[in-house]
């Protein structure tokens, strides 16, 4: 006979445990203890088996028989459903430890060590700054219950602070950890592929930089008369004479300096490109970096944080440097010396324009000439660098300034 909702309610629990059956397998067992617990026993491969459905009345009669409906149904295509359940509970346990933010550490992980492919510490810096931003939405999220609105409304918070360019990234950077999952068997496809062109376009700016003559002299000296932390004051007079990125200057290594061969060797893992890259030092950077070696030297950071030696300058120190002599972001940024040197060393007309890039360390699709120049120029560049270093002393000291001799006339 059929089980009955008040047949359950007043069953009463006695010394031993004792089943109520209700139909086609499924019964109810009342325990010494009062609770009563919903089984289903059945027949596959020729053995008995029993499966549970949980505890009345957190599962009620009508709920208990949908349950072993299904799973008769199962059973009846051969499929176990106690074997099902723990399946069930596998994955479940797999996706409640694979959410985004679990898979975007162990991707940028990957990315950091990715060979020649690999990030520069600048830019696994920031890569994993924009993925934390989104850990407050969807960072807890299991990766494969994301659906593009939960990305989208992620990223435009962080549009929405006016951080365009943030948002742009952190979306691109989202679709990284997402084509990872799915690359890695965790996850169907990229919720992110159907989001191009929902976020607002950033309007493209350049770095504020200085390139007249006269304000680069300007901007030297008050560089000299800086009375901020002293380390921030040397990294803004190095910047100018080896004109390398912010990134690659903050990261910078005393292993990696030869102060009496007068070269710094930028290895590939830190350079933007992917490449090792050469800088020789002029006598002004050497006498520069000789004055630092003896309070941050002989080992680890030449510019480390002012928390700890074990990690590098923030990549802010400088533009704050410069905000604080009164320049403002769209007039000169750190990344700005590059640009003053670039402008300079060519309108000087003095140097190969293949020499000045490979000292910017700029890329080179051609990888035949990319190797021809990079041994081409090098005694150009030494001879460069010490040319650099005579001018910004010239620029400093506020002397009159010649015009450079225009190129197509001689």
């Amino acid at each position: 006979m059929a089980l009955t909702d008040i047949a359950i309610r007043t069953a009463k629990a006695r010394a031993k445990p004792y089943k109520l059956a209700d139909a086609l397998g499924l019964f109810l067992l009342v325990q010494p203890s009062g609770g009563k617990l919903w089984r289903l026993k059945y027949r596959i491969d020729g053995r008995e088996k029993k499966l549970g459905f949980g505890t009345y009345p957190d599962v009620t009669l009508s709920d208990a028989r949908k349950r072993r409906d299904d799973a008769r149904a199962m059973i009846a295509k051969g499929i176990d459903p106690s074997r099902e359940k723990q399946r069930d509970k596998v994955r479940s346990r797999i996706e409640a430890a694979d959410t985004f933010m679990a898979i975007a550490d162990e991707y940028c992980a990957k990315r950091k060590r990715d060979g020649e492919k690999g990030w520069s510490p600048a830019t696994a810096t920031r890569s994993e700054y924009l993925l934390s931003l989104l850990r407050g939405s969807i960072g807890r999220l299991a990766i494969s219950e994301i659906e593009p609105a939960d990305v989208l409304a992620a990223v435009r918070k962080i549009e929405a602070k006016g951080n365009l360019e943030s948002a742009r990234r952190t979306l691109q950077l989202a679709s990284m950890v997402f084509r990872y999952a799915v690359a890695t068997a965790r996850l169907r496809s990229d919720p992110t592929r159907d989001l191009r062109g929902a976020l607002t376009a950033p309007t493209v700016t350049h770095y504020g930089a200085i390139t007249d003559a006269k304000r680069v002299g300007e901007l030297l000296r008050a560089i000299d008369g800086y009375e901020g932390q002293g380390l921030t004051k040397q990294a803004m007079q190095l910047a100018p004479h080896v004109f390398v990125r912010p990134g690659e200057l903050r990261h910078a290594e005393w292993s990696e300096i030869d102060l009496d061969g007068a070269l710094w060797a930028i290895p590939a893992g830190k350079m933007k490109m992917g490449k090792p890259h050469r800088v020789p030092l002029s006598q002004q950077s050497v006498a520069i970096l000789r004055d630092l070696h003896s309070v941050t030297g002989p080992s680890g950071y030449v510019f480390p944080s002012i928390r700890t030696r074990v990690r590098p300058m923030s990549e802010n120190t400088i533009n704050a440097g410069l905000r604080r002599l009164g320049y403002a972001s769209d007039e000169m940024t750190a990344h700005g010396f590059r640009a003053m040197a670039s402008t300079l060393l060519n309108e000087s007309g003095k140097w190969h324009p293949d020499a000045i890039e490979r000292a910017l360390a700029h890329g080179d699709t051609d990888k035949v000439r990319a190797a021809y120049h990079r041994g081409a120029h090098w005694q150009e560049r030494v001879e460069m660098a010490q040319w650099w270093s005579d001018y910004l002393d010239t620029l400093r000291k506020g002397a009159a300034i010649v015009p450079f001799p225009d190129r197509a006339t001689g």
